[in-house]
């Protein structure tokens, strides 16, 4: 008893005494998270790094002071300003174009941040099975600790030989070291969670699931899906910027503009005016509209394929958690209906079993348990990855 008493202190103490919530843990995660803390600083920089080289070109200032030779001619004083602008149609498409870039930017954020949810609920929800895995294993550990008391006391005055008191302390040997390999666990996954955090200490160790139902009419619920990817929706604005890149292509072929005012002093005369240029395109801009339309086909084929290939993948998973709900449902009706501990208990103690009969039964017992909580884990990180983008 005094051993039953000192293992279960040692396990309540590798917990503080209260737990969070899984909600309010991914809330934390998401706001302490040091990896989107630093994209979210970076995609404001990238926002601004999007608005830069959209605006009209400097204007140049030119002075020339030149002297003439022989002496007798005099100075000449030259001033120039001029501006130098695309088509007006350019910098149209180049605002619109960095809005969409803009725009990218936040799908990226929100890509990231879907994955680092995924990766928390999924660390959650091992955790949920190993906590759930503890207390059956510290009800496991009461009645083997019982047992091995039970058959020292009857090994010392002679009612039990020696192998039936090794088998007794063996079995709780097994028991104590697979509760410490739970732990561990428990402890790997929670580091795992300290490290998504920020590095903040996460408290949980609840070991039931929260109940979600799956959606009945998949093809409904894919459209809604489907609109809050943020992937896919990447990819629409991408398509959508390779054709306005299309046509920024075509303005950049037009004639760029040069205007501007010219002063020249010499010998007493003065002569001012205004400068007008054309910049004609030639070769400087040759294959780039090709180049904007064949990268919109490639976009728009990859846009294409990536929707059919995140339909397919989400079909798969509706099918496969369908599948672990009713594998799942099925097999904890019918082990609650094969639940004998308690009649175990009672044979071993009137001699109607041998211990291994006893362990044995009560092995394959637990063991169909483990196989409960296995399939509830998989049904919810099935679950977990099909409900990513909702």
């Amino acid at each position: 008893m005094k051993n039953i008493i000192i293992t279960i202190v040692i396990l309540i103490l590798a917990f503080p005494a209260f737990s969070q919530d899984m909600a309010g843990i991914l809330l934390e995660i998401e706001q302490n998270n040091t990896q989107l803390s630093a994209l979210r600083k970076s995609n404001e920089a990238e926002r601004l790094e999007n608005k830069t080289g959209i605006y009209l070109e400097n204007p140049e200032f030119e002075f020339h002071y030149l002297w003439g030779n022989p002496a007798n001619m005099g100075q000449r004083t030259d001033i120039s300003i001029t501006q130098s602008f695309d088509f007006p149609t350019v910098y149209g498409h180049q605002n619109k174009i960095s809005d969409l870039k803009n725009e990218q930017i936040e799908l990226k954020y929100i890509k990231e941040q879907k994955s680092l949810i995924l990766q928390a609920k999924q660390l959650l929800f091992q955790l949920v099975f190993h906590n759930a895995q503890k207390m059956q294993l510290l009800e496991r550990l009461e009645h083997a600790q019982s047992i091995a008391s039970s058959y020292e006391a009857k090994f010392r005055v002679g009612e039990t030989n020696v192998l039936e008191y090794n088998k007794s302390q063996l079995n709780l040997l097994n028991l104590q070291k697979e509760s410490e390999l739970v732990q561990i666990e428990i402890n790997s996954h929670l580091a795992e969670l300290r490290s998504l955090n920020g590095g903040k200490e996460i408290v949980f160790d609840n070991s039931s699931y929260e109940l979600v139902s799956l959606p009945t009419d998949f093809e409904q619920w894919y459209t809604e899906v489907e609109a809050n990817n943020p992937l896919l929706n990447w990819l629409k604005q991408e398509v959508e910027l390779s054709q306005r890149q299309v046509k920024l292509s075509k303005a950049m072929s037009l004639p760029k503009l040069n205007a501007g005012y010219m002063s020249e002093k010499a010998g007493g005369e003065q002569f001012q005016g205004l400068i007008v240029g054309v910049s004609i395109p030639l070769w400087e801009n040759k294959n780039t509209v090709k180049y904007a339309k064949a990268n919109t086909d490639a976009m728009h084929s990859y846009a294409v394929d990536s929707k059919i290939v995140f339909y397919n993948q989400l079909r798969s998973l509706y099918k496969k958690a369908k599948s672990l709900q009713k594998n799942t449902e099925d097999y904890r009706t019918q082990l609650s209906k094969y639940e004998h501990s308690a009649l175990l208990n009672k044979a071993l103690d009137k001699g109607q079993i041998t211990l291994i009969d006893y362990m044995l039964e009560l092995s394959i017992y637990y063991t169909s348990q483990n196989n409960l909580l296995e399939m509830e884990r998989d049904l919810k990180l099935c679950l977990a990855e099909l409900y990513q983008f909702m």
